[in-house]
């Protein structure tokens, strides 16, 4: 190597290595989503609706937080983001992020009562408005909050952002999505 040189950070090695423990445990994560969805099975059924539902809900968590990881990973590569408190760009990203969670929370509960009701196995349109505004409003929480702690965390320990929030937080949105959407039939006393 020529004096003057750095070793590349974006060696084979090196992604490996740093991409294999997030993978394992977005593998975990995922492997959880599963089982709680499996536990409750038979109540799934039960409401097809629901069914068309929790794929595309859980899914806004993961993809807005993604954005917004993404957008943070960025400005802190461009040195725009040195605070959290005061900095428009972790402001400006969640807020325009957490519009495009709740519009399309909206949209999604529209689609679902068409497609539900095309098929005959609608729910009133209300409850499944209901369901999904309380199960984003969760979703949405949990993921930006750990969004940005994860970013920030990230660049504080010299970890590249691109190679820990995306991944970590699709996962967590799908997590944090079917609990939400759990937590929402409960206190609707649809289960």
């Amino acid at each position: 190597m020529k004096a003057g040189h750095q070793t590349p950070y974006y060696t084979i090695n090196g992604i490996i290595r740093r991409g294999l423990p997030v993978l394992l445990i977005t593998c975990i994560m995922g492997i959880l989503v599963g089982q709680i969805l499996n536990s409750r099975e038979e109540n799934l059924i039960s409401m097809p609706a629901i069914l068309i539902l929790i794929p595309s809900l859980i899914k806004i968590g993961g993809d807005t937080g993604s954005m917004l990881g993404a957008r943070l990973s960025s400005a802190f590569h461009m040195g725009l983001v040195d605070n959290l408190r005061s900095n428009p760009v972790v402001h400006n990203s969640v807020i325009a992020a957490s519009i495009v969670g709740l519009v399309s929370s909206i949209s999604v509960s529209i689609l679902v009562y068409l497609a539900s009701s095309y098929l005959g196995i609608g729910m009133p349109f209300h409850i499944l408005l209901a369901i999904s505004l309380i199960s984003v409003f969760i979703e949405l929480s949990v993921v930006y909050s750990a969004t940005v702690a994860i970013a920030f965390a990230s660049h504080r320990f010299g970890i590249d952002p691109d190679d820990t929030v995306i991944p970590f937080i699709a996962s967590l949105g799908d997590l944090v999505g079917v609990a939400g959407i759990f937590i929402a039939l409960d206190l609707l006393n649809i289960l």
